[in-house]
């Protein structure tokens, strides 16, 4: 049953329509409304389009359009702009590949590596450096050259910028020689393509306040008669993406006509903790106005402040805390704004002997091992695809991103463009390297040296390949060469066939060796026997978890898309739910611990500098306490007795009126 605000929004006619959804007014019930008020009024499901921030969030709305609409909801295009882009993009070229940014980012740096910056005087930025700021480029300006907005950004590095712009532009050479996208080009894929791309009644989009420059311009080339935006200026809280709260803010003036609808009505939290949240983001500039109404009756705990002496006394304090409450551990979240945060309780938990599981720091894909797996995935299932092999032979003692370049582009040569036949039965070529073209202005050098002789390699089933012949290729290169080959030869066909030889290959034996041999390093080098037997029975488990949501697959490919797609989106275990801001974003908790509130930590001085403001670390603070329903505790430390440093409680909880 919709409230008369909800319902309000939900008649509105087709045109230019913003739904202002402050924290916990029911925004996913309005927009499941709408979308099946459309489909009464005899709107095709084909020609509605969902856009959500996470897949997860997609997929929850359709189901609940399902119990009205059983056969409809399956035909509605809905998931992240990423996801439907992919789906699009895929539909029109079925040989594109997308790859995550840790992939790309080993391409661009192969690419960065042939500059010789050292003859030039002033200090250019490292390559992960450049990666990321090309991508917040892409994301945010897209009316200008990046060379451009480098100048812009830091004029110190005006001299470079033609050296940057040109590794940016051989870096989009290469990708699209091998068809591979990144996230941000399935969006601008789609905006070069837009006339490929059919068009819709209604787009909803959700969490509007959190778009970037590029996905308002994905808006701007999509053909609809109507758009529907549901956000929270209050919320916005991804501007170190490129997120821009500007898109949000100026949307009457973008559409005249347009109307805004307003959700007062909060169901979530209770009046003490709503108050404490108002107080707060007030000292932000308004936008829209809005006044919340507390619809939430149970009884009501006003939020406790918890103040300690020292850091991880904090820690421990809560975990005691929790330990004894007597919310149910799933109801219960510890909310964080640095990873470091989430250490010191999660160790203070398991000491305790309590469950909890993270998101919003490292995740099970992030592990090197499951990277390693999924390379290996991509190589058998794609040989085209290039960065997973870079990633793979650089384990290969002596093989650097550089070398594994040289390599993969002269088994294209031997094999005619297909290095699966390049390294299985290669043309024979007399030097399949090619040399670096040499160019001072864009500190291009060339450096390769003559041949080496195949015969200082033994025991390999690749012996004949001209490849042997890199003049800079290791023993274990060699090896890890012919162990591919291998993998090569089989004939597999179900996801979970694939896993499993991967898994027991000689070459994933390596990686898994070399893995946990430097996780069980000593500080003198040596290697922790015990150690290394935990590291590898670690490395087992998560391998065996692979195997087994292989299982739920027929397709090799639909099963490595949907890892690659939906990894950042997935958690592990049970428990205490211990959150970054970000990934507690949309969630609700009864009990809700936010920690480390100290000036500096929370607001994040250095983040709020780098990419974000404090009205930005202010609106990630009203996020973060309006995930609690009816408990809050907001706790901070006074000293840090390993890094000997001294707090100042956070502003945030003079604002609060706590202090």
């Amino acid at each position: 049953m919709l409230n008369a605000e909800q319902q309000a929004a939900v008649d509105a006619p087709l045109g230019y329509n913003l739904v202002i959804a402050s924290a916990g007014t029911g925004k996913t019930s309005t927009i499941v409304a709408r979308i099946e008020k459309l489909l009464m009024q005899g709107v095709q499901p084909e020609d509605i389009l969902l856009l959500t921030f996470t897949n997860k969030a997609a997929a929850e709305m359709i189901k609940r359009v399902e119990r009205k609409f059983p056969k409809e909801a399956k035909k509605i295009e809905a998931g992240t702009f990423h996801a439907v882009s992919y789906r699009w993009l895929k539909n029109i070229d079925s040989n594109l590949v997308l790859k995550p940014p840790k992939e790309l980012k080993t391409l661009f740096k192969s690419i960065y590596e042939k500059r010789d910056f050292q003859r030039l005087e002033l200090k250019p930025y490292a390559a992960s450096s450049l990666y990321e700021y090309y991508s917040y480029y892409q994301n945010s300006s897209l009316d200008m050259s990046f060379g451009e907005w480098i100048e812009r950004k830091n004029p110190e590095h005006a001299p470079l910028a033609p050296i940057y712009e040109d590794i940016v532009q051989e870096y989009e050479d290469l990708k699209a020689s091998y068809g591979f996208l990144s996230f941000n080009d399935l969006l601008l894929e789609v905006i070069r393509r837009k006339e490929d791309i059919k068009s819709f009644v209604e787009v909803l989009v959700d969490e509007y306040q959190d778009t970037n420059n590029l996905q308002a311009s994905f808006l701007d080339a999509i053909r609809f008669d109507s758009l529907f935006c549901v956000g929270d200026y209050d919320q916005s809280i991804y501007a170190f993406n490129g997120a821009n709260i500007d898109i949000i803010a100026s949307f009457t003036k973008r559409y005249p006509k347009a109307k805004v609808f307003n959700l007062s009505k909060n169901y979530r939290s209770t009046k003490y903790i709503l108050d404490l949240a108002n107080r707060v983001i007030a000292n932000n500039e308004r936008i829209y106005p809005k006044r919340l109404e507390v619809m939430n009756l149970k009884k009501a705990h006003p939020p406790k402040l918890l103040a300690f002496e020292d850091l991880y006394a904090q820690y421990e304090a809560i975990a005691a805390r929790i330990s004894v409450s007597l919310t149910s551990k799933e109801e219960i979240a510890v909310i964080f704004r640095n990873n470091a945060s989430a250490d010191g309780i999660e160790a203070a938990l398991r000491q305790r002997g309590i469950t909890c599981k993270r998101k919003g720091s490292r995740s099970l894909f992030d592990m090197k091992e499951i990277q390693a797996l999924f390379d290996l995935l991509a190589i058998l299932i794609n040989p085209k695809d290039l960065l997973a092999f870079i990633h793979i032979l650089q384990y290969a003692k002596g093989v650097g991103s550089n070398i594994a370049k040289d390599l993969y582009e002269a088994l294209q040569r031997c094999g005619e463009g297909d290095i699966k036949k390049g390294l299985l039965s290669p043309i024979d070529i007399a030097n399949p390297f090619s040399k670096p073209e040499r160019n001072y202005q864009l500190a291009l050098f060339d450096d390769f040296v003559q041949l080496g002789s195949k015969s200082r390699f033994k025991d390999l089933t690749i012996l004949d390949n001209p490849i042997l012949k890199h003049p800079k290729l290791s023993q274990e290169g060699a090896k890890f060469l012919d162990e591919l080959a291998k993998l090569f030869r089989l004939r597999l066909k179900r996801p979970e066939s694939f896993i499993q030889h991967i898994r027991d290959s000689a070459i994933f034996e390596a990686i898994i060796h070399s893995l946990a041999a430097n996780r069980a390093k000593r500080k003198d080098g040596s290697i922790d026997e015990a150690l290394f037997e935990e590291a590898k029975q670690k490395i087992a488990r998560r391998v065996a978890l692979m195997e087994h949501l292989a299982r739920n697959y027929e397709d090799v490919y639909r099963f490595y898309n949907a890892m690659v797609l939906g990894s950042s989106e997935m958690e592990q275990g049970s428990g205490v739910n211990l959150l970054s801001i970000h990934a507690s974003k949309g969630l609700e908790f009864r009990e809700v611990y936010v920690v480390d509130l100290m000036e500096g930590r929370f607001p994040n001085l250095k983040l709020a500098a780098k990419s974000g403001s404090i009205e930005e670390e202010r609106r990630l603070f009203y996020v973060a306490v309006t995930r609690a329903k009816e408990i809050l505790y907001l706790s901070y430390a006074k000293y840090d007795r390993i890094k000997r440093v001294e707090f100042l409680p956070s502003r945030f909880l003079k604002e609060a009126g706590l202090l």
